[in-house]
């Protein structure tokens, strides 16, 4: 079983319109977005929900009233000032430490999970698809990111589906180490700018130096700046990383986007760029 992983140096540079392209071309794959922070692959594939379970992760306070003696030392130690004067924890103030549970001397505190998202399983025109939303102001995007992943995997186990495709999150933080790690490799989408420049770079060192996934890449909008593109290009050729594809600035994709439509289901000729960027994709993930 291959999973490729499409991430990015930050937000907006087309991973998503890309992703949702290489899911209607690909056969027997299963469909995964871990950029629960802020999933939005499911706009352009409409997912009917077939299966739907709470996200738990972390934890947060809560004083038992009736055994509380009120003796202080929680509201001491509690850095946040999550709790009242009252002895009242605050959820949304609550870190989840875990301090004022330790230390109170009458064990009045409970510490349950919180839920903090959603997690789901889906059907697309395109395929099943596993994917999940981060309640807002919620951390563990990275535990949930790794669940949508382990999901995915065992979806694809069941319908002996040989193919992973991962719409991953932007950036190099925690979400998207727990989504690249152990994948057969990533497609890193960068821009035509100075500062995606700088994303490409930081997003290969963080999968090929550090945990030495096969990289390739794309320049997404190169026509917009062909110079800079060219110089992605020749960092990519000086480091070893293979470019798939220049995707040119075409408004039909923005029009596609609107319409819940992936752009190869255009009459368009970025459609057939699209198209021969997924066959090089697919070749490049047969001979590893």
């Amino acid at each position: 079983m291959k999973e490729l992983v499409i991430i990015s140096g930050k937000g907006g540079t087309g991973k998503t319109t890309l992703t949702a392209s290489f899911a209607a071309l690909a056969k027997n794959k299963v469909l995964a977005d871990t950029d629960v922070d802020a999933p939005d692959l499911h706009l352009i594939l409409s997912p009917a929900i077939k299966h739907e379970e709470p996200f738990k992760g972390g934890h947060y306070a809560v004083i038992r009233q009736e055994d509380c003696t009120a003796c202080g030392t929680c509201r001491e130690l509690c850095r946040f000032e999550a709790i009242s004067e009252d002895f009242k924890v605050n959820p949304i103030d609550c870190e989840g430490c875990g301090v004022c549970v330790h230390f109170c001397p009458v064990k009045a505190i409970d510490f349950p999970q919180r839920v903090c998202g959603k997690w789901f399983i889906s059907e697309t025109r395109f395929g099943p698809m596993v994917h999940a939303q981060l309640d807002i102001a919620q951390e563990n995007s990275g535990l949930l990111a790794t669940l949508v992943r382990q999901q995915a995997k065992i979806l694809a186990e069941d319908k002996n589906l040989e193919l992973i495709l991962v719409d991953g999150p932007p950036g190099i933080g925690c979400p998207v180490i727990a989504s690249i790690t152990g994948a057969t490799c990533v497609l890193i989408v960068a821009e035509p700018t100075p500062s995606g420049m700088h994303d490409l770079e930081r997003v290969w060192q963080l999968a090929r130096g550090h945990f030495g996934i096969p990289c390739l890449a794309c320049v997404n909008k190169y026509d917009l700046n062909p110079e800079m593109a060219e110089k992605i290009e020749q960092f990519c050729q000086q480091n070893e990383i293979k470019l798939v594809g220049k995707i040119p600035f075409d408004p039909k994709v923005t029009e596609a986007v609107v319409n819940g439509k992936a752009i190869v289901e255009y009459d368009t000729e970025t459609a057939s760029i699209v198209a021969s960027m997924w066959e090089e994709v697919y070749n490049y993930l047969e001979k590893i």
